[in-house]
């Protein structure tokens, strides 16, 4: 996943079509829970070939949209842990199973620090 989005979301949905991954639902949407627009850490790709994610350049409420740990193999056992505990809602493929980074690793910001990520650090800040 890459960003996450906070309980500081004002559920405008600015962001949803800005995502040129899809990986953002509406609240009413969310798989999670029913309060925040929900990013789909198996789909985001925290827009690399962009200055910045979309989405962060799309949201007019600062410190909505927030980094999280890369989706790559390495931070597999935070997304299971996260999606046992339902902080996130990880698909599931009919084939492959549940798509956690092991099976399905994502792109993903190098310049963003390790503890930046693990902060929570607010992507426009």
């Amino acid at each position: 996943m890459a960003v996450k989005i906070t309980e500081l979301c004002i559920n405008c949905d600015s962001c949803i079509d800005e995502c040129p991954a899809t990986a953002i639902v509406s609240a009413s949407d969310s798989p999670v829970n029913g309060d925040v627009t929900y990013v789909k850490p198996e789909k985001c790709i925290e827009c690399v070939d962009s200055t910045m994610p979309k989405c962060s350049d799309a949201c007019p409420t600062e410190g909505a949209i927030v980094w999280d740990m890369p989706y790559t193999a390495e931070f597999n056992d935070y997304f299971v842990s996260g999606h046992d505990k339902g902080d996130y809602a990880i698909r599931e493929h009919k084939k492959n199973g549940i798509m956690y980074p092991s099976v399905s690793p994502r792109p993903f910001r190098e310049t963003i620090s390790m503890a930046a990520r693990q902060a929570h650090t607010p992507v426009a800040g």
